[in-house]
């Protein structure tokens, strides 16, 4: 049964200033809606630089409450106004010395539905998250939006087949990625892992990367943002790999009841025989 979801995802230039990415974005999502989009997507820490490409204590005044910081608040008014589910990654705060890379789930009538943590925190040149944040403690939660059942994995997470599956498990139907992913060895992971998560867990992947070099380091995010089905093929052509763009793309959620029933894989799951996975 058909039950096409237009949905779109932004890959955006750091402005220099969070205030006009914000406005940028809301931009974007009113085009969006425009074109007929009912769900958007964001990428990671979207009203911020990549400011982990530095460690320095300064950079914690991007951070906000989630929901009650003022960026959720102003999105959930947006969601509200124009009737699209909004996912929306920012660096939240909940408590003195308690930082996560974390993004929110808006429904459409506005209503903040809860949060994801990134779970897999990279530390390597040019990607000191733990300098800033703790580890994801939330689960894998998958959110009952106006478009469907929808998910997040957030970019270095996307390199562990867990937490995939267990969004998977949840019942998700379309899994949203916010990543901030630089030229190099990870540009021939990103055209590979996520398609093949997609395959694997029998969802939508909407893998969203950042785009140009800012102001914190040299890191040169390469966009080329996608959308990708069931079967692990692109819904249309990903994005450009050097400019600023919104994606809107029709996907057909009644294709992952079909692929699942085509593809057994969770009929066929052994649980009983994965205990090893679970060893440190």
């Amino acid at each position: 049964m058909s039950a096409v979801v237009r949905a779109a995802l932004v890959q955006a230039k750091w402005t220099g200033d969070s205030a006009s990415m914000v406005e940028t974005h809301e931009q974007y999502a009113r085009t969006a809606r425009e074109q007929g989009a009912r769900i958007i997507g964001f990428q990671e820490v979207f009203n911020a630089p990549y400011f982990c490409q530095v460690q320095d204590d300064e950079h914690q005044r991007w951070a906000e409450p989630v929901p009650g910081g003022p960026t959720t608040r102003r999105m959930c008014a947006l969601a509200g106004e124009l009737g699209i589910v909004i996912v929306l990654p920012v660096f939240e705060v909940d408590g003195p010395g308690f930082y996560y890379n974390t993004a929110a789930v808006i429904d459409a009538d506005g209503r903040y539905l809860g949060k994801y943590r990134k779970h897999h925190l990279p530390h390597l040149p040019g990607f000191w998250e733990k300098f800033y944040f703790r580890p994801g403690n939330l689960g894998w939660p998958v959110f009952d939006t106006a478009v469907g059942r929808v998910g997040v994995y957030i970019c270095y997470d996307r390199h562990f087949p867990e937490g995939w599956r267990a969004l998977g498990l949840a019942g998700a139907q379309l899994v949203y990625n916010p990543s901030a992913t630089s030229r190099g060895l990870s540009s021939h992971l990103w055209e590979l892992e996520q398609p093949a998560a997609a395959v694997a867990n029998e969802y939508f992947v909407a893998a969203i990367n950042r785009i140009g070099v800012e102001e914190y380091g040299d890191n040169d995010f390469y966009g080329t943002s996608y959308f990708v089905d069931p079967r692990g093929k692109f819904v249309g052509a990903p994005a450009s790999a050097h400019e600023e763009e919104l994606l809107v793309r029709d996907l057909d959620l009644g294709l992952v009841d079909s692929v699942r029933t085509q593809w057994a894989f969770y009929r066929d799951r052994r649980p009983d025989a994965y205990s090893v996975l679970t060893d440190p």
